[in-house]
């Protein structure tokens, strides 16, 4: 016989420790040969334990190699196992206590054996049943990112069939479906809030593995995790079936806000105040107005339908060239802004805009010739500065260009130009011109925004509502900043324009006005760029990634996904590379998370920008495995 069949033939003993003994108990001892396959050594234990349960949630962990042993018919030797593993016995499923989006925390059994991307969609789906195209993460310091697909439920009593099994599942719904009450002013001043940006890449280098399990990435059972929302690219979510999913992304989205994740202006904080203090009020006495709206297909549908008739408003588009105040074009990325922005910082043009690009003339009657110069606004930064009472509607652009990004402000006369030129910019952004079927609807959220900051002489003080709790409403900035007397009229006069939507429309009002936000979906990542000699950021949005001046916060460069050819990643010096069009090639290594992190981010927007409404019901996971995995190049 040869030499490696006697060894595989050879008795030996192997240690296993098996948790229902208890923590105290010595690890068993049970005699194998290395051709025994896994599912006999876990027939030894559990004969050896001589305990009568329901032993097939449990599997084999092995400690030195952080891995599970979930192939039964793989034998000793194909894993690896000699004499000196130490293995446990163990259930694969374990609880958590899963941190929620509106600060609720439930206890739950969880998958620590499987991919955290399947653990995930395990955990939506206990939860409501239905999350079909849901993006979130996990995070007790760690967090993970996942897609679900699944059917439209049936409906009982306004909520889906499976949650009016009992008051305890209503109760449950109701939790997770209504928005909960703000917690006392001196809880949300005790909660954490980012001081920096390099604060907020700690907290985004904290997000789990998709490919790897909770147990190898050191999650231990009744560890405390958070459920994110991960990737901001939102379709398929229909209020009626929904509400679940719709009220936890406006209550993430809400604490973004109050905890200046995201920064928002002075006019916009209190508009958020407003849009806050009407969900509340309505929540509380409605708890199923949120099932009595339409379905709709997707979150932009949504948006999209909550239009507010504008007065003289002409649907034509041939009257879009407007007179323009500019302020300057700047080839570097330092920001040439006036100390005071006042019309004087501003020179007159005579501004045309064709497909995706502006031009601009010193007059009217020099349109038609050569144009002063023309900018291509595809893959441009755009940014609103409005404040409706000083009349002041301006328009920030970042464009890129081979040197950097240069920096234009454009001026505009009235809410009606600022709202179409708007609206054209940021579809020039996407690379889509004027007569794109958007253009309506988008002119009219513009527009629509802009009429809930109109003031209301006299509004506030037919309110009875003195006391509001000022401190769950606006971000601790403008409560240093104003007194509470002086913030609840404010409020109050923002409410009344507000008033009169539904519970459905005020969130997805809510909604609208965050994804509008410049800095929205922007996730943040300290890096040191290839032969570069210091510390700069990444920041990856839903459409591009951003670099970043560490020191001064200005965005130096922008490269669209839809220009990139391929990436990858170099294990062994863990540098991120990518290719772009024009033979643009970047490369870094990540300062403040796993280079991993950083390419299942890239490589989870590049995913979601293959589902369509069609596919929707069907999830490629091992698409998302293979864009996100790092193992290779596209």
């Amino acid at each position: 016989t040869p030499h490696g069949s006697i060894d595989r033939m050879a008795v030996w003993d192997l240690t296993v420790a098996v948790e229902e003994l208890g923590p105290e108990a010595p690890p068993l001892s049970i005699s194998v040969t290395s051709d025994l396959h896994i599912g006999g050594v876990i027939l030894k234990i559990v004969e050896k334990t001589q305990m009568k349960k329901d032993w097939s949630d449990h599997a084999l962990w092995w400690e030195q190699k952080q891995q599970w042993l979930l192939r039964p018919a793989w034998t000793l030797d194909k894993c690896g196992i000699h004499a000196d593993a130490r293995l446990t016995f163990t259930p694969q499923h374990k609880p958590l206590r899963l941190g929620l989006p509106n600060g609720m925390t439930v206890r739950l059994r969880a998958c620590f054996s499987g991919p955290t991307f399947r653990t995930v969609m395990g955990i939506c789906k206990l939860l409501s049943k239905y999350c079909r195209h849901l993006k979130s993460r996990l995070c007790s310091s760690r967090h993970a990112a996942l897609c679900l697909s699944g059917s439209v439920p049936n409906l009982y009593n306004g909520m889906p069939a499976h949650f009016a099994d009992s008051p305890q599942t209503e109760a449950v719904y109701k939790m997770l479906s209504i928005s909960q009450p703000p917690p006392a002013p001196e809880v949300i001043a005790k909660m954490y809030r980012p001081a920096s940006v390099v604060d907020k890449a700690h907290i985004h280098s904290r997000w789990l593995d998709s490919s790897r399990s909770l147990m190898q990435q050191g999650i231990q059972e009744n560890d405390r995790l958070w459920l994110r929302f991960k990737y901001y690219t939102f379709h398929e979510l229909e209020p009626k079936y929904d509400a679940v999913r719709l009220t936890q992304l406006y209550e993430q989205a809400r604490w973004a806000i109050l905890l200046e994740d995201i920064d928002c202006t002075e006019e916009e904080m209190m508009l958020f105040g407003a849009l806050q203090y009407h969900i509340n009020k309505v929540s509380q006495s409605e708890p199923q107005a949120m099932m009595s709206c339409p379905a709709m297909d997707d979150l932009d549908s949504a948006l999209q339908s909550l239009e507010v008739k504008m007065e003289g408003e002409s649907s034509s588009m041939d009257m879009l060239v407007r007179h323009f105040f500019i302020l300057a074009f700047l080839s570097s990325t330092r920001t040439l802004r006036p100390k005071r922005l006042t019309l004087k910082g501003y020179k007159q043009y005579w501004f045309v805009f064709k497909d995706a690009s502006i031009s601009y003339f010193k007059s009217k009657e020099e349109g038609f010739g050569e144009p002063i110069q023309k900018m291509d606004l595809k893959g441009c930064e755009v940014a609103g500065d409005v404040n409706v009472a000083g009349q002041k509607f301006c328009i920030k652009l970042l464009i890129p260009s081979p040197e950097g990004m240069n920096e234009v402000y454009l001026r505009c006369e009235n809410e009606q130009q600022y709202s179409r030129w708007m609206a054209a910019c940021r579809l020039a952004a996407k690379g889509k011109s004027l007569a794109d079927s958007s253009f309506s609807s988008e002119v009219k959220n513009i527009q629509a925004f802009l009429s809930m900051q109109h003031s209301n002489p006299g509004a506030a003080s037919a309110q009875n509502d003195e006391n509001i709790n000022t401190h769950s409403l606006v971000s601790p900035r403008y409560h240093k900043k104003y007194k509470p007397k002086q913030l609840t009229p404010r409020i109050l006069e923002a409410y009344q324009n507000v008033a009169q939507l539904s519970l459905t429309d005020a969130i997805l009002r809510f909604l609208q006005i965050w994804q509008a936000l410049p800095d929205f979906g922007v996730s943040f990542f300290v890096v040191r760029f290839k032969g570069s000699r210091k510390d700069e950021v990444l920041g990856i949005a839903p459409n591009r990634l951003i670099r970043i001046d560490l020191g001064v916060g200005d965005v130096v460069k922008t490269w669209r996904y839809n220009n990139m050819r391929q990436w990858n990643v170099n294990w062994d010096i863990r540098q991120v590379a990518i290719e772009f069009d024009g033979n643009v090639n970047i490369a870094f290594g990540c300062v403040t998370a796993d280079c991993k992190i950083v390419h299942e981010y890239i490589g989870g927007y590049i995913f979601m920008s293959t589902r369509s409404r069609e596919q929707s019901d069907t999830l490629n996971e091992e698409l998302f495995h293979k864009l996100t995995g790092g193992h290779e190049a596209l």
